[in-house]
Order: structure tokens, then C-alpha cells, then sequence
């Protein structure tokens, strides 16, 4: 009888099947909706992953924006310190070849000689230009709004367009505007088409070494005033059509 009772022990046990416990929470890592969920009717922010190494022979488009509580960097109290600032960000590894002051972001050319000249030449120019913001307005905080945006110019043509894109980003975003635009390095750049009245002395940027920057993007014809970024020709004909003149621009003054 208890042989029998053991044996019927075993078969029943065999027969049962362990239970799974269900996975346990957690939080972070890679899944479906990870992430800050994008704000309506604002700019995505600069991605979190990754950049890719830098090759010393090419340029870099460097896009810096500003919190939104921050919209006067070309006022007078503001943009005499910015320059400043970025004349003093060059040294022998990283080089700031050309610059457009807008009133709440900054555009930049530069090289570097590699991978951590450019982290770090971008990172102590993030901190030299918000410590000069913050003491031309009196204030204290954090200046830029988010991570620099970083494009590398693998050609000639790249390279010309983002020249275009830097020294007359000032008709993209004021359509009536016309001439060098004095919060930029326009009054230094020796690139233009036919005669203009530059400024040798004094110059807040260096001369580029890379074949690119300083001849590979001639190949396509020296740049004329009457050019305007890609797109902001089109919208400034929209805007004309609308409102039969450029749109006015609000006037940001520092406080």
C-alpha cells in the first residue's frame, strides 16, 4: 500500500509543469516609445546617440541654439561679447573659420584636427560664449537650449553651400535684408563675386588649412550678394505674396 501511494506520488509529479513567474519590471533600456515625446510646435532636439569620428580633412557645420527666454544675441549689449568670445575659442587643434550670429542660435564653420580637438574645442566654445551671454545680460543660468547640432561637409559642393547657408542665413529668416551682415564673419570672408568692401584687420576667424575650406569649393564659382540660403528665396516670395511686403520682424532688445 505505501509503494503503491509512492508511486502514484512520482506519476502525479511528473504530470505538473512548473509555472513561469511574469517578467519583472524595469525601467529604462531599448523598447517601443522609449523616450521625451516631442513637444507641438517645437524643434526636435538634437538626438542623444553616438557622433561619429571626425576626419581632420573636412569641415564642420556647427548649429548652437539658445533657450527660448534668450532672443537677443545680436543686440548691442550682447553680440560685441559673443564675438569676443569666439575670437578667443580658437587655438592650434580647433579653428573657427566663419560665424553667423542670429538672435537665438549661432552657426558656425570649423575644423579641428581630430575626433577630441573638436569635442573639445566645442565644448569650451559652449562654455566661453554662454559665461559672456550671461555677463553681458546680467544673468546667470544655462544659455543654450540643447546639444550643438554637428554636420560634416564631405565635398566641394557641401562646403559651398554651407558658406551660403552661413554668411546670408540673416535673408532666411529677415527676407528685406540686403548687404554683409554685420553679427556675421561676412566682413572677413575674401570668397565673394565682383568687388565688396571687406575688413582685413581685426578678423574673429582664421584662415582654414583643409583643401576643402580654403579651395575645393571655388571648384563651383566664388559666391555673390544676391544668393540666399536654399528654400528662403521661395518663402520670401510666399511672404511678399501675402503681405505684399518682407514680414516684420519683432525687435528683441536685451533687458
Amino acid at each position: 500500500m505505501v509503494v503503491r501511494c509512492y508511486y502514484s506520488r512520482i506519476n502525479v509529479a511528473r504530470g505538473l509543469q512548473q509555472l513561469s513567474l511574469p517578467p519583472r519590471r524595469t525601467w529604462g533600456g531599448r523598447r517601443v516609445g522609449a523616450g521625451r515625446k516631442p513637444i507641438p510646435g517645437r524643434r526636435p532636439g538634437v538626438p542623444h546617440v553616438s557622433r561619429p569620428a571626425h576626419v581632420a580633412a573636412q569641415p564642420v557645420h556647427v548649429t548652437l541654439r539658445a533657450r527660448s527666454a534668450i532672443r537677443c544675441l545680436r543686440s548691442g549689449q550682447v553680440f560685441p561679447a559673443v564675438r569676443r568670445a569666439l575670437a578667443a575659442a580658437s587655438h592650434r587643434g580647433f579653428r573657427i573659420l566663419h560665424f553667423s550670429v542670429q538672435d537665438d542660435h549661432v552657426h558656425l564653420i570649423v575644423e579641428a584636427d581630430d575626433t577630441r580637438a573638436l569635442r573639445r574645442g566645442l565644448r569650451g566654445l559652449t562654455i566661453r560664449v554662454a559665461r559672456a551671454v550671461n555677463r553681458a545680460l546680467g544673468r546667470g543660468g544655462t544659455v543654450w537650449g540643447d546639444r550643438y547640432h554637428a554636420r560634416a561637409l564631405t565635398s566641394p559642393r557641401a562646403v559651398r553651400h554651407a558658406l551660403v547657408y552661413v554668411l546670408m542665413n540673416r535673408r532666411k529668416h529677415c527676407g528685406g535684408e540686403r548687404g554683409l551682415d554685420g553679427c556675421s564673419s561676412a566682413l572677413w570672408f575674401d570668397g565673394w563675386r565682383g568687388a565688396v568692401s571687406t575688413v582685413c584687420a581685426g578678423s574673429p576667424v582664421v584662415r582654414p588649412r583643409t583643401w576643402l575650406a580654403a579651395i575645393g569649393w571655388r571648384i563651383h564659382g566664388l559666391i555673390g550678394l544676391d544668393e540666399r540660403p536654399r528654400g528662403a528665396a521661395a518663402r520670401h516670395r510666399l511672404a511678399r505674396g501675402r503681405c505684399g511686403a518682407p514680414p516684420p520682424q519683432p525687435a528683441f532688445t536685451a533687458p
